[in-house]
């Protein structure tokens, strides 16, 4: 009988190949719900792409289904892809979310003037119908308050998704994950856990955030000058630290970069960052403040070229400059592939000579994500009769599978996905389902583009060997070979007159043998400048350019 019955499908479109771009459908009959929207940023085999998303085809093809978008928080790898999505989508969609992460999402979508979106908001203890689906939400402590996790329930079964957690016991904000919620649903059975495996290769328990207050104040207090901390500006509780710990010695917080000042406002405004409105300023509205009053709030934890801390250290910021007498924190890990960056930053601040703090040699950055034993505390509270890890990369998935194992939660209960796989629930067990289209596309610029491999494959060449042009003028029969100009940007070597010289020949002799055989087509006179110009340039310099041949006929 159980097979004949609906099975929930349960469809991953990001999250399992990386840190990022997270987007999971729930899919029931006639019924969808879609379980974050997120981003990744691109790396160094993607050169000139601006964003990486989700695949999210399979939801266009089937929004009829779409009843509710849930974001679990406000970070960009869970809702980076949400103004794009919503663009493509033909008809607005409600989304169900907390307060604060609804509120960064609006100014997200202010900057795609995408207006009077569907927000509803969600808080712990919820629940909503959607379709076929009952949801609850409980809360959960990460790196961003208001985080949530989701518990589904539908005629095939039962589904909780944890979202990002840690299990901190002395949060911030003093909310602490809902463990009665999470006990009670255990209760009534969790037939599939989808839970986060980013810290699942780390042993032992992720320090709690409030570890980090007593560092920050120390170095706070006893600064010299000015004390600048970068930091993620969605990372609301380790500002809020930073704040009291500036207050507390009578310093001053001046807030810089674009997103640093949007999201403390945004936090202000809704009552999540609490600072007086004295102690608090924007980098442009500073006075004649003592340089050991001071603590400048930044955005740049992660060496991005345009962020504040990056235009301080190199004297481009408009208002603010770092001196030797500075004392700069970096108040975060980087994301995998921005470590160049990052250690680019911290060189040229220690050019300048000021004191740098970081994760290496100071707490001043714990995780927001749970180690092992907390990841081993939610199998043990949640005890469920399968599971599938979420949120990594394949390390972080098979890492976390061991230790559903060890559990005892049985080998076939246990399912490593990739994106675009499918699992199927009927009556509470799971099996594969049929694949659906997946992998990724790119903003480039403002365009949005499929992966295409031969875009940057030229790119690469372009950075690393440059480009030469051949122009070649031709009679318009192609009987005779006219003036032959190369020109080069980006080589490695200088093309004096006797080496142009004896590119042009090369050129000249190739395309001389192509009209000995027969009456060659512009097509083959160009491929035959290529050759030919290629074949010189690796002879005489070893190096591949991209070579760009044009034939005019005059």
């Amino acid at each position: 009988m159980a097979k004949n019955q609906t099975p929930l499908r349960i469809i991953p479109l990001g999250g399992l190949d990386g840190i990022g771009k997270n987007m999971t459908a729930f899919e029931y009959g006639d019924d969808m719900v879609l379980i974050d929207a997120g981003l990744m940023f691109p790396d160094d085999e993607q050169p000139g792409i601006d964003l990486v998303l989700p695949d999210y085809t399979y939801v266009l093809e089937n929004e009829d289904k779409l009843r509710g978008i849930i974001i679990t928080h406000g970070h960009e790898d869970h809702t980076g892809a949400l103004p794009y999505l919503l663009q493509d989508l033909t008809r607005k969609v409600p989304i169900y979310s907390s307060k604060l992460t609804l509120g960064f999402i609006e100014g997200k979508l202010a900057e795609h003037k995408l207006i009077s979106p569907k927000f509803r908001e969600v808080s712990d203890g919820t629940h909503l119908t959607l379709g076929v689906f009952n949801i609850d939400f409980f809360s959960m402590t990460h790196s961003i308050p208001a985080a949530l996790g989701v518990y589904m329930r539908c005629p095939a079964g039962s589904v909780m998704h944890t979202g990002d957690y840690k299990l901190d016991q002395t949060p911030i904000d003093g909310i602490t994950p809902n463990y009665h919620a999470i006990n009670r649903f255990a209760t009534n059975g969790i037939d599939l856990l989808l839970s986060d495996s980013t810290n699942a290769t780390e042993p032992g328990f992720t320090p709690s955030e409030a570890a980090v207050g007593p560092q920050l104040r120390h170095i706070i207090k006893n600064a010299p000058g000015r004390v600048i901390v970068a930091s993620f500006s969605s990372h609301i509780h380790r500002l809020q630290q930073v704040c009291d710990a500036s207050v507390a010695v009578g310093r001053k917080v001046i807030v810089t970069g674009r997103s640093m000042v949007t999201n403390t406002k945004v936090a202000r405004d809704l009552g999540y960052l609490h600072i007086d409105q004295k102690d608090i300023l924007d980098a442009f509205d500073k006075t004649d403040i003592p340089e050991d009053k001071i603590v400048v709030l930044c955005t740049g934890s992660q060496g991005e070229p345009l962020s504040a801390l990056s235009r301080m250290a190199n004297g481009a910021h408009k208002s603010l400059t770092i001196t030797a007498n500075d004392t700069v924190i970096i108040s975060a890990t980087p994301v995998p592939g921005n470590e160049k960056s990052v250690g680019g930053v911290i060189n040229a601040l220690s050019k300048i000579g000021c004191t740098i703090y970081d994760k290496s040699n100071t707490l001043v950055h714990v995780s927001g994500h749970g180690s092992q034993e907390e990841l081993k505390l939610m199998l043990a509270m949640t005890k469920p009769r399968n599971f599938m890890p979420v949120h990594g990369e394949a390390v972080h998935l098979r890492a976390h599978a061991r230790l559903a194992r060890e559990m005892g939660i049985p080998e076939d209960n246990i399912f490593i996905a990739e994106n675009g796989d499918t699992l199927e629930m009927r009556g509470g067990k799971i099996s594969w389902g049929e694949p659906v289209d997946s992998g990724v596309v790119y903003v480039d610029g403002l365009a949005i583009t499929d992966a295409d491999p031969y875009v940057f494959r030229d790119r690469k060449k372009l950075a690393s060997d440059g480009i030469v042009t051949c122009v070649v003028t031709v009679s318009r029969h192609r009987t005779k070979i006219g003036e032959i100009e190369i020109a080069s940007r980006g080589v490695s070597f200088t093309v004096d007159d006797e080496t142009n010289y004896e590119a042009q020949e090369s050129v000249r002799e190739q395309l001389s043998k192509l009209q000995e055989s027969g009456s060659p087509s512009v097509e083959q006179l160009r491929k035959g400048a290529r050759n030919a110009l290629s074949s010189f340039l690796w002879s005489t310099t070893r190096t591949r350019p991209m070579v760009i041949p044009i034939v005019m006929e005059v």
